[in-house]
């Protein structure tokens, strides 16, 4: 398949009536086929990849079924999320290897029927947000499985997914987590999460070889002229990148534009941190096995009002980025493609449109309408789609 004329975002930055061609990946040449698709007037984007968020469409990753991954990765895929790389929640090790058991049956079963492709985003990795974190950073994560970084209960989940975990969440300051840290930063990347740490304590984690921050000011203490803390170690190591969630709820619209400037588009990854609501209309819902009240784009835990993830999911996080807070399309595209593929360590096939890559991306129109979502050089049919 070749798509003439469209906007192409290549290389950082949009390219003008450029033409694409297909199969499964991107190629320099014509396909045999000879379909044609017209692009005029559209943006041509990566697919997106969110490779932090929990559930959506009623289902949540921690049901630990495979059938409520699907129900995830088919309302991913429909708005325009092509990979997913969802997160654990802090439970007992049995559900967490029950977790890890579904992961598993799920990503083996995509990849022995590719044409499942078709109406479901692909699963990538997991992202082990927990149980590793602080106690007084909890946030809504449960307090009664909050457990020491451990090596060999990582490599016993690690066993049981067989190898899916791409990215674990750590807090510095507990005990055992700078050992850790050295211990695993070779295998599975590092991300500071849920923590009390200071500037001295997350610096040092970063130079022990953390690389990432986990929803960058949620669960950690504020920055601030005199404490600057995680956000501004952060920023001080350029081989950090940092997590934002940009639901109009988690971070006001001048801290976005902030630390777009800070950090700069190169090491911002755009997450959605979705619950099971997601998608859904308002009422009670459960996250992590605690009950949690949804009104509007806000979600709190009903025992004592902790705000607990996202109801939004990536693609309406990167439209409020450009509509709300005022960015430019070009700055945050690589944020949701090219970001999160290099976090995930899938960059190598996967985040950009570039030749002998997978042909995941999506067709925009100029106010950000969706069009066409091509996974693996497909349309997809998911959703209704406008003729461009």
């Amino acid at each position: 398949m070749r798509i003439i004329n469209g906007t192409v975002f290549k290389d950082g930055r949009f390219e003008e009536e450029t033409t694409l061609a297909t199969d499964g990946s991107f190629f320099s040449e014509q396909s045999g086929d000879g379909e044609e698709l017209d692009a005029k007037g559209c943006y041509i984007i990566p697919g997106l990849i969110d490779i932090h968020f929990h559930g959506c469409a009623g289902a949540d990753f921690c049901d630990g079924t495979v059938d409520a991954i699907e129900t995830m990765a088919q309302y991913e895929l429909k708005h325009g999320i092509t990979s997913i790389h969802p997160a654990t929640m802090t439970l007992s090790e049995d559900e967490l290897i029950k977790i890890s058991r579904a992961a598993k049956m799920f990503y083996d079963r995509q990849q022995t029927d590719g044409s499942r492709f078709e109406n479901e985003a692909e699963l990538v990795g997991i992202y082990m947000e927990g149980p590793f974190v602080s106690m007084e950073k909890r946030g809504a994560q449960n307090p009664k499985y909050v457990h020491k970084p451990d090596s060999d209960m990582l490599c016993r989940l690690q066993q049981e997914a067989g190898g899916l975990y791409h990215i674990c969440a750590v807090a510095p300051e507990v005990e055992n987590a700078m050992e850790f840290i050295d211990a695993e930063k070779e295998d599975i990347r590092i991300s500071v999460a849920h923590t009390t740490a200071d500037y001295d304590t997350a610096r040092e984690a970063f130079e022990k070889g953390a690389k990432q921050v986990t929803h960058l000011y949620n669960a950690m203490p504020p920055f601030s002229h005199r404490a600057p803390g995680v956000v501004g170690a952060a920023c001080d190591n350029e081989n950090v990148m940092v997590e934002l969630i940009c639901d109009g709820i988690h971070s006001h619209p001048s801290t976005i534009r902030t630390t777009f400037k800070m950090f700069g588009s190169e090491r911002i990854i755009l997450i959605s941190d979705s619950m099971r609501a997601a998608g859904m209309s308002d009422g009670i819902c459960t996250l992590g096995g605690q009950e949690v009240e949804v009104r509007g784009k806000l979600a709190t835990l009903t025992a004592d009002g902790t705000i607990a993830g996202s109801v939004t999911n990536l693609f309406e996080c990167m439209r409020f980025v450009v509509e709300e807070v005022g960015l430019p399309l070009e700055q945050v595209v690589r944020c949701v493609s090219e970001n999160p593929a290099k976090a995930a360590g899938i960059w190598k096939q996967y985040g950009s449109i570039e030749n002998g890559k997978y042909a995941d991306f999506v067709i925009l129109d100029r106010d950000m309408n969706i069009r066409y979502i091509v996974k693996h050089g497909k349309i997809v049919s998911c959703g209704e789609r406008d003729t461009v």
